[in-house]
This record gives C-alpha cells, structure tokens and sequence, in this order.
C-alpha cells in the first residue's frame, strides 16, 4: 500500500493476524474497528506547583477491536474464529495493522478475544474480535 496524504477512507487501513509474521493474512470482512488507548498516569501535588497536579505517563496499552462477517474458507477469519475457545498463551497471535500513512504497528504476541457471534436467523454470521498489546509493539513510522 502506498502512503497517502490528506483525508482518506477507513478502508486503507490494513489488518493482518497469524501464528506468526510470516503465516499473517488479512482478516477478510471485516467492516470496522476502533482503538482504545489505556494509558497509566502516575499523579502528584508538590506545594512548588501551588495546588496544580503533575502527572507523568508510566505505561500504555492498546486494544484494536474489529467487527465484520464470519467468512469460513478465509486463511485471516478462519484463523480468528479458531481463537475464539483458546486461553492462555494458545490466544495469542501475531497482528499487524498498517495505517495509510505507512505506519506499522506490529505485535507478536498479542493477545487475541473473539467476543461476538450468532445472530437471527436472516443474519450474516458476525465476527468481532479485539487485538490487545502484550508487551510493548514494535512501531515504525514513515521515514525510519
């Protein structure tokens, strides 16, 4: 994927989920996904800042939750899906998300939880899952 400049649509966002680097596949289906940032911070009130609180970022999390249609036949969804009863490090997996400016974050071993499927009988099966960093990513930018 080339990098892109500006606005641009959700689609050119790229997931990939394997066992490893090299058996990782993009998870076909998949319709959306959100971030959610857990960042720790460690506060204080020295009298020198006159009642104003100091605050220092200790450590950080990151949760990508993806949600799409169940697609059996799929190397990436199939993959996912076959998470969804495994526990331990037996859910963990390599992920890959590459953003459209070509920035890259990659976990290898991040914890994998299939939370959502089912649904009424006229439904596409879903598929919704959330990649949760284990340990600290290996993030390169453009440029580096």
């Amino acid at each position: 994927m080339s990098t892109v400049t500006g606005v641009y649509p959700v689609f050119n966002n790229v997931f990939k989920l394997g066992a490893d680097k090299t058996s990782a596949k993009t998870v076909a289906d998949m319709e959306s996904f959100s971030i959610a940032i857990d960042g720790n911070v460690e506060e204080w009130t020295p009298m020198e800042q006159e009642g104003w609180k100091r605050r220092l970022k200790t450590g950080c999390g990151i949760t990508i939750s993806l949600k799409g249609k169940r697609n059996v036949g799929d190397t990436g969804n199939d993959f996912a899906a076959g998470l969804a009863y495994k526990t331990g490090q037996e859910s963990e997996a390599y992920f890959e998300w590459v953003m459209p400016d070509g920035t890259t974050i990659a976990m290898e071993n991040a914890v994998v939880n299939v939370t959502a499927g089912g649904g009424d009988s006229i439904n596409v099966e879903p598929l919704e899952f959330s990649v949760m960093s284990n340990g600290k990513p290996n993030i390169t930018t453009t440029g580096e």
